[in-house]
């Protein structure tokens, strides 16, 4: 009995082998990519299910109560964005804003012919409110901007478009909707901008 007592206290206990840690960090590394592929997968199936032609942008969203400003931009799901520039006043009294349309999604795009017409439209006023005299603002324009939005836009190319604007007073509010055609629906976009 001697024999047995000595053996099993000279046995050391045994060690952590490295092949076992690297085995458990393998693991755990392969559980978080997994789940964080399946989180981009839930987000893709839920963006799939209400539409590439939502606007998706954080801040305002661009619409009729929640308005963008100059200078910023709308961003659908499907990689269209479209940006509406600050107004420039011209010394004849007119404003230039430019439209510019950038395509990011995997397809060409059709951003008017005659039944596209409200592709981009000009409204007096604040976005969502109804007109208010002393509001007028002339768009002078919307031939040349129809023109300009005729041809296909390709896949990774942007098109700018010039709008030109005559307020009747200086600081008069306008709003710019924007709605690019899309085989099934696509949100409008708002951009209310100051003349002066």
């Amino acid at each position: 009995m001697d024999t047995d007592e000595a053996a099993t206290a000279t046995d050391p206990s045994p060690v952590a082998s490295p092949r076992g840690f690297y085995g458990c960090a393998i693991a755990l590394i392969s559980v978080f990519t997994l789940i964080a592929l399946g989180a981009h997968a839930l987000t893709e199936f839920e963006k799939g299910l209400d539409g590439d032609g939502q606007l998706e942008q954080p801040g305002l969203s661009g619409s009729m109560s929640q308005p963008l400003g100059p200078g910023t931009t709308a961003r659908y799901e499907d990689g269209l964005w479209v940006t509406a520039g600050r107004p420039e006043r011209h010394d004849d009294g007119t404003y230039g804003v430019t439209v510019t349309f950038k395509n990011g999604t995997d397809e060409e795009l059709r951003l008017g012919d005659e039944a596209f017409a409200d592709t981009l439209d000009v409204e007096p006023g604040e976005s969502g409110q109804d007109y208010a005299p002393g509001q007028d603002v002339n768009w002078l324009n919307p031939d040349e901007v129809a023109s300009a939005l005729a041809p296909l836009l390709p896949e990774g190319e942007e098109r700018t478009v010039p709008v030109r604007l005559k307020p009747d007073r200086k600081g008069a509010p306008v709003t710019l909707e924007v709605t690019p055609p899309h085989p099934g629906y696509r949100e409008t976009a708002h951009f209310q901008l100051t003349l002066g």
